[in-house]
């Protein structure tokens, strides 16, 4: 098993966790040492149950800020010591103070940002009448799916898409990016220096660009 760790924040179905459980975890290319979840129905926890995984369930409290909560999230995080956190499908914003105080922290999201951040990402696509869209994974900051961009893969808009039918055909995307970079964290083939994405070159010397995925 692979010395490379990381944490899962989810809160709901999961689908992007399983696709690293399957080619990440399974695989032996990185340890998944801890699935947390804000939601204590989240099936994204009986994925990492059935996975063996450490799975914690850890609602707000009454009343309870954001950043409140989140020191509470990160004193879980601390005690496994992840060299990476990936949020899956995680639908709280993360205050800056934990930011700064966690190892990096990548989401996925179903769009081509920075076009359509935030909710309902396939919808706003549909209602600005847009022909391609896609998913990106991107390095986590302050802001509302700001943070620069790692990876990205497009697809087009069919005329008889809905915004379920165009979320279900952007999964598969997302679920192959988001396996990629974590990959890619894992191999050491990824540098962070301050908000620019550095990636190694491939055996052919042809450095990949931050627009497209690795």
């Amino acid at each position: 098993m692979s010395k490379f760790r990381f944490a899962v924040l989810a809160s709901g179905e999961g689908s992007n966790l399983q696709a690293l459980i399957d080619e990440v975890h399974r695989r032996g290319v990185a340890s998944l040492v801890l699935v947390l979840s804000d939601n204590e129905g989240a099936m994204a926890l009986e994925r990492a149950r059935l996975a063996s995984v450490p799975a914690v369930a850890l609602p707000p409290l009454p009343r309870e800020g954001r950043k409140s909560y989140h020191q509470r999230v990160g004193k879980v995080l601390a005690a496994v010591e992840p060299d990476l956190i990936v949020l899956a499908g995680y639908m709280r914003l993360l205050p800056p103070e934990f930011i700064a105080a966690m190892p990096p922290i990548i989401n996925v999201h179903p769009s081509l940002l920075p076009a359509f951040p935030g909710l309902h990402a396939p919808l706003q696509a549909l209602d600005y009448g847009a022909k391609i869209t896609g998913c990106t994974v991107h390095l986590v900051d302050k802001g509302m799916d700001t943070g620069p961009v790692i990876c990205q893969e497009a697809l087009p808009v069919l005329p008889a898409d809905t915004a379920d039918s165009l979320h279900q055909r952007l999964k598969s995307l997302e679920h192959a990016a988001l396996v990629r970079v974590v990959k890619a964290f894992a191999l050491g083939k990824v540098k962070i220096i301050g908000r620019k994405i550095e990636l190694e070159e491939d055996t052919d010397g042809n450095q990949d660009s931050v627009n497209q995925c690795i």
